[in-house]
């Protein structure tokens, strides 16, 4: 990043030996000899470091430096001047519109050093700017990324809900962690009951748990069953079974309707 100092004084052998010391910093070094010149140019170039004088004509470097403040608040600005108003500059202080405060005559290496500590309090600015969009971006991603699995989900869901057959998801550990609607109807469980967590050897029927593959099962009162039995982690990480069923009689009239 290229570091652009403006340096503002209506003495112009004051800003030659300003950019005689600033130069070998590699700075890109900007002059104005009034306050209304420096606006212009901050309104041409962007700055990092402004480096004014106090006593100029029509406007001071106080009055300079609020403007600037107004206008670019990231500039760092300092005020460089051989009188010292310390009410105007104290209250300019105060107001954030003055960083620093040097005096004239000044000393070669603590000027430098004051401009240097300035860029990198700009820099260090610009650097959180920076993360902080990126944050922002990164939640609005992470934030579509959520709100596109939740319309997944929700379609998902009524898709299940919607199926003629009976799912019913079991984890793991044996218990129940989905299932649908026609599951509920065809094992008669009502809301009073209903067959999420609980235990899946308690709720399904033997002759339907134990169901293998794709088979058809009878069940005690005679009924006929054709069920699927998958087993879950081929495309998750997710361990369990995946059991749907329908009553054959179903099935058939299906096929024969078809």
């Amino acid at each position: 990043m290229e570091r652009t100092i403006l340096l503002v004084d209506d003495e112009a052998n004051i800003l030659s030996a300003l950019t005689r010391l600033l130069r070998p910093a590699g700075y890109n070094i900007l002059r104005a000899g009034s306050g209304k010149e420096g606006l212009e140019v901050l309104a041409q170039h962007e700055v990092g470091v402004i480096v004014s004088d106090q006593r100029m004509p029509e406007m001071t470097g106080v009055e300079f430096l609020h403007k600037a403040h107004e206008l670019y608040p990231d500039t760092v600005r300092i005020v460089l001047s051989g009188y010292t108003d310390l009410n105007s500059v104290t209250d300019a202080i105060n107001h954030g519109a003055i960083y620093k405060f040097l005096t004239k005559p000044w000393e070669d290496n603590l000027l430098r050093a004051n401009i240097e500590e300035a860029f990198q309090r700009y820099e260090m600015k610009q650097e959180n700017y920076r993360l902080n969009h990126e944050l922002e971006k990164r939640v609005e991603e992470k934030t579509l990324e959520v709100t596109r699995n939740l319309k997944t989900l929700q379609v998902s869901q009524e898709i299940l809900e919607s199926l003629p057959v009976a799912v019913i998801g079991i984890d793991g550990d044996g218990y129940i962690a989905l299932a649908n609607s026609m599951a509920h109807h065809l094992l008669d469980r009502g809301e009073d009951r209903p067959l999420l967590g609980e235990s899946a050897r308690e709720m399904i029927p033997d002759q339907l748990l134990g169901c293998s593959g794709d088979a058809i099962v009878t069940m005690p009162d005679g009924v006929r069953f054709h069920c699927w039995q998958t087993t879950m982690g081929r495309l998750s990480q997710s361990n369990g079974i995946v059991l749907a069923f329908a009553p054959q009689q179903q099935i058939e009239q299906a096929n024969h309707d078809a």
